[in-house]
């Protein structure tokens, strides 16, 4: 299979497959615990059902919005994402040159393998800083003064990951930060010489945010689960959060909202928006899935904060149903990081043309002149048949 040949997510995800090691494949493809929640997220948009309305006219939809004050091409981004190295030589730089490309909004995490300064000299285009709290408070003041100086134009604190999930299956592959040999991965690594060769001679793998104040993830092997475990605080509350965005004092969204009671909450420490997220169902397993919730949470608080489903979207008729529900955009994490290995900037750009294609197509289709014509009297749930 060939990159040009990949037309949707399982293409990119065989083809991923194909050219990384076993550990750091099943590192983007798992979930915690069962994964039932993992399944859940892209099954719950099975639950119901688009209503489009025929000769609407709509000739070339308009399939931009805004979002965190940013003008965007297209209702997707990219989440945030850790440690991009692993999945490709050039990392970061790559998902932020072709979302650029794209005019939407490149996430990055404070785990990642460029520098904030570096993505910031080579990308103009929207921006969003992922941040977490760690126990060393000065960590987490140090990436929020960075991404201020260096231009992001927004901030997400990620309020799922206090603890790790149960991600069994990092257990049995033993992967790590940086990646090392065991004896379980040892034939894996080396049925894929191409990855070991790209990885032995290109740029030192290091948490590029974090390095000065830690070894540990850079120097310092350690497993994801361990890391999160010995650097973020499981004691985080409302004030710490409250504080980052005062701190940061422009748009800001908590990653990991799942209720409408915190969802208000959000709004009274001063978010501007929320992104609705189970981390990918690699957290808590048997939590809701982004789509279940994203309705309640838009019709109690959806006049006052930018909505973002983060989580499941497989296809552009997924971005539809969500956007339909009450959210504002989408985001998506594994399914551009198997882009990603699939075939670096020109594989997340193949991703983001082919979701555009399917928005663009699917917009026609519904009757859909632009977003604001996706609401809720174009979605039936099958369970009850009620139209909400």
């Amino acid at each position: 299979m060939s990159l040009k040949n990949c037309y949707n997510f399982e293409d990119f995800r065989k083809l991923a497959k194909k050219k990384l090691p076993a550990p750091i494949f099943h590192y983007i493809d798992g979930g915690s615990d069962d994964e039932s929640t993992l399944r859940r997220n892209t099954e719950s948009f099975s639950e119901c059902d688009l209503v489009p309305n025929i000769l609407a006219s709509v000739g070339k939809p308009d399939l931009s919005t805004t979002l965190f004050g940013r003008k965007i091409d297209m209702p997707i981004f990219l989440s945030p994402a850790a440690m991009q190295r692993l999945y490709h030589p050039d990392g970061d730089k790559a998902s932020a040159r072709a979302a650029e490309k794209f005019g939407t909004f490149y996430s990055m995490s404070s785990m990642g393998n460029n520098s904030i300064e570096e993505i910031s000299n080579i990308s103009s285009g929207p921006k969003l800083f992922q941040l977490y709290v760690h126990k060393d408070r000065s960590i987490s003041d140090d990436l929020i003064e960075r991404s201020r100086r260096s231009g992001f134009d927004a901030m997400c604190l990620t309020v799922d990951t206090l603890v790790a999930g149960n991600r069994e299956k990092d257990h049995r592959t033993g992967f790590t930060t940086p990646p090392k040999l065991t004896i379980q991965s040892l034939l894996s690594f080396a049925m894929r010489p191409g990855w070991v060769f790209n990885y032995l001679t290109g740029k030192k793998f290091e948490l590029s945010n974090v390095k000065k104040k830690t070894d540990k993830g850079t120097n310092i092997a350690k497993s994801v689960i361990e890391y999160i475990n010995e650097q973020y605080d499981p004691a985080m509350g409302w004030k710490d959060a409250e504080y980052c965005a005062k701190k940061w004092n422009g748009p800001f969204a908590l990653k990991g909202v799942m209720s409408v009671e915190d969802a208000k909450k959000a709004i009274d420490i001063g978010c501007t928006a929320i992104m609705v997220s189970n981390h990918g169902g690699r957290q808590l397993d048997g939590s809701r899935s982004p789509f279940d919730q994203v309705k309640a949470i838009s019709d109690a608080v959806g006049d006052k904060l930018e909505i973002i489903l983060d989580g499941g979207i497989r296809r552009g008729t997924h971005v539809l149903k969500a956007i339909a529900a009450g959210a504002k955009a989408c985001s998506f994490g594994k399914m551009f990081l198997f882009s990603l290995a699939a075939g670096g900037q020109q594989g997340v750009e193949h991703l983001l043309k082919n979701m555009h294609d399917e928005i663009n197509r699917n917009m026609v289709l519904m009757g859909c002149k632009n977003l604001k014509e996706l609401n809720s009297s174009k979605l039936v749930y099958r369970t009850s048949n009620k139209i909400y």
